[in-house]
């Protein structure tokens, strides 16, 4: 089966090495040709891991292939699938433009029955754009070609896409014939050999899916986040609080950990993109207006306490920064926490010294020169006056804490993960801060001088 994925970003990278792990042959198709000349190097534009050694086997092999010819792509192709982006407008709503325009070459270029699936996160009713989008440009030709479009929205976690792809937990197809649902049901077969769920829908739910799924996450995190500053102001810990509720089947132990709030490509543009369906139709989605004020609210935190520890005097102080991609395993920085706090950091006088294990590149294009960059997590901590962790990288769990002692100025940690236990903290003479838990019980008392100075 061929198959051509026009965008070669994370989404598209991802899903052209996994189909072409399975045999299909697969050409990804992107307008930027210096990327494309380094796909075909094995040069990858994005962190995931596994990622290059899938695209480097499988391109050796003659199954995978790159190219910013979309013609021809189209031609040989049976299914083309839209994987490019879909960025937020000023008022919340994804800009579609270049979903439009990949339709439109689909629409020029086809000779024969294609199938056009949606694998970019859009709004519900953007298969019929596409749709329409195809048949004006046949219809430019004077061309009478029969096609088909179809959601398949993706559900790929950032550090972990080639398993999610590879064993979903579930497969969404929006379909709207049966010729498309065989050509895809073959397509998955692979995928479902264990037992991997294909749950075949019309095409609008299926693209009202992928957005209630992320809301639903992101609702979750709001909810505890909510929930952990209340624990601070009343005494209440936090992760006793979170282990309380998660041992309940109905809520889960997932998406309910307190931290600085979530990030990324997905929550926050598509919370913001449902929020806008809504009031499109004249519907007020209170909940999720809620969620997205506390998320931005949360993103704040961590800062507030670095500030009220030294008294809002920030100006020369030095913060040591462990963490800027907006999780672990990417290095993906999109409306990633860190860049407010950062940003905080420097408005108020502060210098910050940033360590990340892959996102200190992608911090570059965000802070410049403006901040300083290190290679190693205890470097970044030399003339430090505190610690703030703001990505929980596994190599951060059990530091050093020698190594720490010995850098840092004063031995203060803001722990915006809570991946430390408080008391362990305690005892080894740090003052320690974290999300949804009244750490100031026991604290080693840090002098005076250290703060106001």
């Amino acid at each position: 089966m061929k198959i051509a994925i026009v965008g070669s970003g994370y989404v598209g990278l991802v899903t052209g090495a996994c189909f072409s792990e399975v045999g299909a042959e697969v050409v990804c198709i992107d307008v930027d040709k210096q990327k494309i000349d380094n796909l075909k190097k094995g040069i990858i534009p994005i962190y995931e891991p596994g990622l290059d050694t899938l695209i480097t086997r499988n391109y050796d092999k003659g199954r995978l292939d790159f190219t910013t010819d979309i013609s021809n792509a189209v031609k040989e192709a049976q299914i083309i699938f839209i994987s490019v982006g879909t960025p937020p407008d000023e008022d919340g709503s994804a800009d579609l433009k270049h979903v439009i325009a990949v339709a439109r070459d689909c629409g020029r270029h086809m000779d024969d029955y294609k199938l056009v699936v949606t694998k970019s996160t859009v709004p519900v009713g953007t298969s019929l754009k596409v749709k329409t989008a195809i048949n004006e440009e046949l219809a430019k030709r004077n061309a009478e070609i029969p096609f088909d479009v179809a959601s398949n929205p993706e559900f790929l976690k950032e550090g972990a896409a080639i398993n999610d792809f590879l064993k979903p937990d579930r497969i969404v197809l929006g379909t709207e014939s049966e010729r498309a649902e065989k050509l895809l049901a073959k397509l998955y077969k692979p995928f479902t050999l264990n037992g991997h769920p294909v749950l075949f829908m019309d095409i609008v739910s299926a693209e009202m899916t992928k957005y209630a799924a992320n809301s639903m996450l992101a609702t979750k995190i709001s909810f505890m986040n909510d929930i952990a500053n209340l624990c601070e102001i009343v005494g209440a810990d936090v992760n006793k609080v979170r282990r309380g509720i998660g041992s309940d089947g109905r809520i889960g132990n997932k998406f309910i950990y307190p931290g600085i709030g979530y990030g990324g490509s997905c929550f926050p543009k598509d919370v913001k993109a449902l929020i806008k369906t809504g009031k499109q139709h004249k519907y007020d989605l209170k909940v999720l207006e809620a969620v997205e004020e506390v998320n931005e609210a949360q993103k704040s935190v961590l800062f507030n306490k670095i500030s009220n520890f030294f008294n809002q005097k920030l100006v020369g102080k030095t913060i040591a920064i462990w963490g800027l991609s907006f999780k672990p395993q990417t290095d993906d920085m999109r409306e990633a926490p860190s860049l407010e706090i950062i940003t905080k950091l420097l408005e108020a006088g502060a210098k910050v010294k940033a360590y990340d294990p892959v996102a200190n590149e992608e911090a570059k294009h965000h802070f410049g020169d403006s901040i300083a960059y290190y290679d190693n997590q205890y470097e970044a901590l030399n003339g430090a006056d505190c610690l703030a962790v703001l990505t929980e990288w596994s190599e951060f769990r059990i530091p050093d804490h020698q190594e720490i002692q010995t850098r840092i100025n004063a031995k203060v940690v803001f722990d915006g993960r809570n991946i430390y236990d408080i008391n362990d903290m305690h005892d080894r003479g740090y003052h320690y801060q974290c999300i949804g838990v009244d750490t100031s019980k026991n604290a080693p008392i840090i002098k005076s001088e250290l703060i106001s100075a």
